[in-house]
């Protein structure tokens, strides 16, 4: 029998190698052992190695993790990444489909459920059939570039049988056994252990070195795919991402009424505790395609899908002292100091009682026995105080009077958008508070080599006292300190130089403006374009700004106009931040503030809101004599009779439509 060629050979090995890789990892039906596997896969590598010009290009030894990275590069998604709106109980989810039926009443529709995994959202991208990028969820606008240790995922198929563009949704998880084998290796080398399969999932995808994550044994569910390839309903898409080669989910359920949903709940929840991986609830949608685009988004979520998460978990324990902590704001949050207790897979210590009202709403003392209750990552709460257990010795709580920190006086104020009112420390040269806001910059800029403590060591050794000083750090600087070394000074030097470029929206919301989240931030960006145009906004601009107004407007307006503020935001673009500012169209709508009534044929109302704000206009919620249009969908309500009557100028789509410039 004549001796195969080396091509033949690497062809063979290749193509044997994914099949046995499919039925392992994808179908858990493995065909040989491990160590038929590990052997063929040697093989693989040493031909490679021997001949690198007959390597293919989604050879699976891109599955051992190549060379280290010297930090992640930023990705821009194509599409955003959006999350879930949740639910917790069944009124709930009656409550989301009776705001389903009044935007559709027409329509008749069912559902798809499937699990709602607690791991790490990823994005796949593939273009004439191989894998090209994988990226994090971010912020939902960009995200980081993980694909070579994606590539390491077994479960994720290098290569698909489609050739034009695709992306894939879905979840990278770790096994429960595999977490608790990883936890036991962190301990035996003294490492920081893992509180749950979600954090060991980010945390091993987050690795510089794909090696490390290779080793980890992650697995990836295909949820979603979000191009469109003509799939009518979101079971076409889960049976089409089958046939693609993804893992399989076992645990999803068509159900043509919420009855069916609720009894598929059920049964989840039976099994939870069973299944291999965690989960927290499961995840509703609208089934048909066509109804789910028309819904639209509404905030950061898809109108038409639920998250129906599980109740959180609840345990009893002993509350031994009441700290209070001071935040980037200078908001003062008391912390329950409590005897350790095991719940939602780690041991806490720790629970928010978030301000006085709640501690006077709680009746708490210090030494009462409470429940407390934790979801997911979620900070711990106390829920609830069990009065009958108290032994006559608890103490009363006293909220401080001044600043923990600083000691300088603390101020009553409002907090948010709820007017409600909390305990501030107002001086600005706070050492705590401005290290919270120096975290939270350092967070919103995606510098992960420089955490909290190494923050704090920094300041302690004077290499900064603000954020704009963390620009001009030099190697040489943190060589010369204890316990850092070559490699790791130079790795974080090179992250933050390497983070100078930035989104408008992140840099608003990394400046931590008191009451302005991620969503005011983009909000800001879109209605202004620069951060120039942000920090001249009279009162009266930013009142015009849907979602905008009130405490939020004067938390706006207040930071800008400090003197220290305006200087901060000039130094760090004069030491080199790169902000991209975002492009406001000119068209008809510019500046004009728009109330739709109705509904619209060619789009939805979440797609309007998009469209004005697009052309530089404002979504008002409202008519008033200050609106400049209102437009008029089918079954129009009150808005339409209001515009009438305070002679506001009334559209009809099409109208609206060419002022929108499509």
């Amino acid at each position: 029998m004549p001796e195969q060629s080396p091509k033949q050979r690497i062809e063979k090995l290749t193509k044997q190698i994914n099949e046995l890789r499919y039925r392992y990892h994808v179908l858990d039906d493995p065909a040989v052992t491990d160590e038929i596997y590990d052997s063929l896969t040697q093989e693989l590598v040493a031909l490679e190695v021997k001949y690198p010009q007959l390597k293919l290009k989604n050879t699976p030894t891109q599955r051992v993790g190549g060379e280290p990275l010297d930090k992640f590069e930023k990705v821009a998604h194509q599409n955003r990444m959006l999350s879930l709106n949740d639910a917790f109980d069944k009124q709930q989810v009656r409550d989301w489909q009776e705001r389903i039926q009044k935007i559709l009443p027409d329509q008749k529709y069912d559902y798809f459920c499937e699990l709602k995994f607690d791991g790490l959202a990823i994005s796949l991208r593939y273009d004439k059939g191989e894998l090209k990028i994988a990226a994090t969820r971010g912020d939902g606008f960009t995200g980081e570039n993980v694909t070579e240790n994606i590539k390491t995922v077994q479960s994720v198929p290098l290569s698909i049988d489609i050739k034009t563009p695709v992306e894939i949704r879905g979840e990278v998880v770790m096994p429960k056994d595999e977490w608790k084998k990883l936890n036991a290796r962190q301990e035996k080398e003294g490492k920081q252990l893992y509180a749950n399969t979600r954090n060991a999932a980010a945390g091993s995808i987050r690795q510089l070195d794909p090696k490390i994550t290779a080793s980890r044994n992650l697995q990836y569910y295909a949820y979603d795919i979000i191009t469109d390839l003509g799939l009518e309903t979101h079971k076409e898409v889960h049976k089409k991402l089958e046939e693609l080669g993804f893992r399989p989910i076992k645990q999803q359920k068509y159900c043509k009424t919420i009855d069916e949903v609720f009894e598929f709940y059920d049964e989840v929840g039976k099994l939870r505790d069973k299944l291999p991986f965690g989960i927290d609830g499961i995840v509703v949608s609208v089934n048909q395609a066509e109804l789910l685009k028309r819904l639209g988004v509404v905030g950061k979520a898809p109108r038409g899908m639920v998250a129906f998460k599980f109740p959180p978990e609840q345990v009893t324990t002993i509350v031994e002292d009441v700290l209070f902590q001071v935040g980037r704001t200078g908001k003062i949050t008391p912390v329950a100091a409590l005897r350790p207790v095991f719940v939602g897979g780690t041991t806490v210590s720790r629970a928010t009682l978030h301000n006085e009202d709640e501690i006077k709403r709680l009746d708490l003392k210090i030494g009462d026995t409470v429940v407390i209750q934790r979801a997911g990552d979620v900070i711990p709460d106390v829920v609830q105080v069990l009065p009958k257990l108290r032994n006559g010795k608890e103490k009363k709580i006293v909220m401080p009077r001044v600043c923990p920190v600083c000691k300088e006086k603390l101020e009553r104020r409002a907090a948010g958008k709820e007017e409600s009112v909390d305990l501030f420390c107002v001086n600005l040269d706070c050492p705590t508070k401005n290290l919270r806001a120096m975290e939270h910059f350092v967070s919103a800029f995606d510098i992960y080599t420089v955490g909290p403590k190494i923050l704090e060591r920094f300041k302690e050794e004077g290499l900064i006292s603000d954020v704009v000083d963390l620009f001009s750090l030099k190697v040489e600087d943190i060589q010369s300190l204890e316990r850092f070394g070559d490699k790791s000074a130079e790795n974080i030097v090179n992250s933050i130089q390497g983070a100078k470029k930035i989104q408008l929206p992140k840099f608003i919301y990394a400046l931590g403006i008191p009451n302005v989240g991620e969503e005011t931030a983009f909000d800001l960006s879109q209605r202004f374009g620069s951060v120039e145009a942000v920090m001249d906004a009279s009162k009266e601009e930013l009142n015009s700004i849907p979602n905008i107004g009130g405490v939020v407007t004067e938390s706006i307006f207040d930071w800008f106009n400090l003197k220290r503020n305006k200087d901060l935001v000039q130094k760090l673009i004069k030491v080199g931040i790169k902000i991209e500012n975002v492009k406001i169209k000119a068209t008809p709508l510019s500046g004009k503030s728009v109330v739709v009534t109705g509904t619209l044929d060619s789009m939805s109302r979440e797609e309007a809101k998009a469209a004005v704000r697009e052309a530089g206009g404002d979504w008002v919620s409202s008519v008033s004599k200050n609106t400049d249009y209102v437009v008029v969908g089918a079954n129009p309500g009150s808005k339409y009779d209001k515009a009438q009557k305070l002679g506001v100028k009334i559209l009809e789509e099409k109208e609206f439509i060419k002022l929108l410039g499509r």
